[in-house]
């Protein structure tokens, strides 16, 4: 049995070709199940972010596994994995697991929604019966792993989520943000992640438009905000200086075309746009309005590196925790397939093949 890894990230790829891959979050557990059903592979789990897509498998025979999962990326996408797909093997794979969910692979050095979505896309995969004995094993220990790292070092200390960067970019814009409105596209996880740590800097007002009215009535009661209706969002404009948009929608919501006569009628006052949406909400030619400022999920990280020397000189301490991690849970897995080996050969009578590593 062998660990298999296929993923491209914020490393690897910019937003706009990651979005080509991405997988909704109603849908992984459906695409885990087809993974799973492939010739060549055994269990599997599927993390789709707004930073990455990662496919993780097992396989007894790890050729025959990398091309089926090959293939079958590749179909569900229309698009050749090419240089920006990483593929891991084995060891390497779970090593990458234990460094994900730590943050350590993050945009944002040490942030902690990572582990939050990984933990939600494993429950998604083991609900729709696509994980067993060993990817349960391995995600469990990943989790175990973020934990004593979040315990044990200081990695998490500074701006450490997307929100955080984002309100420090608004703060560069407006100043202070007692005055400023936020309008949030979409009820999501991240919006109100980022949604929150606007309103921890005091923001005027926020309002939360969904499709699903019902889930955008929630979030703005989170948020002491109001809820309006998904095609009304334009008519509330006018009072807005902060949108963000992170919806699950399959194109641009927001568009040059939509958005320049609504600026028009504001008087020079700027619009600060965060798309946290892959694939994007925001026509990237919103930018060339003027007075508007979009800054989509790659633009955030390239801000956020001047927040990282600190949690750098951290990096070596959460290394080592990991590093001993992945020996230890090598160490089952050989034993575990060692016992797996002894007992099928037992039960055919026949002797005991070498245990792989």
């Amino acid at each position: 049995m062998e660990f298999l890894f296929a993923g491209l990230n914020h490393h690897t790829a910019p937003v706009g070709v990651r979005e080509k891959f991405a997988v909704p979050e109603g849908a992984m557990s459906s695409v885990a199940r087809e993974l799973a059903a492939l010739e060549g592979i055994g269990e599997a789990v599927v993390v789709s972010t707004c930073n990455r897509v990662e496919f993780y498998a097992t396989a007894e025979d790890p050729v025959r596994g990398q091309e089926a999962l090959r293939r079958y990326i590749e179909t569900r996408s229309g698009e050749p994995l090419g240089e920006a797909f990483v593929r891991r093997l084995g060891t390497e794979s779970v090593r990458h697991l234990f460094r994900v969910v730590c943050g350590l692979d993050s945009m944002v050095l040490g942030e902690t929604e990572i582990l939050g979505q990984v933990k939600k896309a494993y429950q998604a995969s083991h609900e729709g019966g696509t994980t067993a004995r060993y990817l349960n094993k391995l995600f469990q220990r990943a989790f175990n792993v973020a934990k004593e790292v979040r315990t044990k070092t200081n990695i998490t200390r500074g701006s450490v989520s997307i929100g955080s960067v984002a309100v420090e970019l608004a703060e560069k814009i407006f100043g202070r943000l007692e005055k400023c409105t936020v309008m949030i596209l979409g009820a999501g996880e991240t919006s109100e992640m980022t949604a929150g740590a606007l309103r921890a800097r005091g923001v005027k007002a926020i309002f939360v438009a969904n499709r699903s009215y019902e889930n955008a009535v929630v979030l703005a009661a989170k948020m002491n905000g109001r809820a309006i209706h998904f095609d009304e969002w334009a008519r509330e404009f006018h009072e807005v200086d902060i949108l963000i948009g992170s919806t699950a929608a399959p194109h641009h919501v927001v568009t040059k075309e939509k958005l320049a006569p609504v600026m028009r009628t504001r008087c020079d006052r700027p619009l600060f746009c965060i798309d946290l949406a892959v694939p994007r909400d925001f026509e990237p030619e919103v930018n060339k309005i003027d007075g508007v400022y979009l800054y989509d999920i790659d633009h955030l990280e390239r801000v956020s590196e001047d927040s990282k020397s600190v949690r750098r000189q951290e990096m070596v301490a959460c290394e080592e925790i990991i590093e001993r991690h992945v020996t230890e849970f090598q160490a089952w897995v050989d034993g575990s397939w060692a016992q797996a080996v002894a007992f099928s050969a037992a039960v055919s009578g026949g002797e005991p093949e070498r245990a792989r590593t």
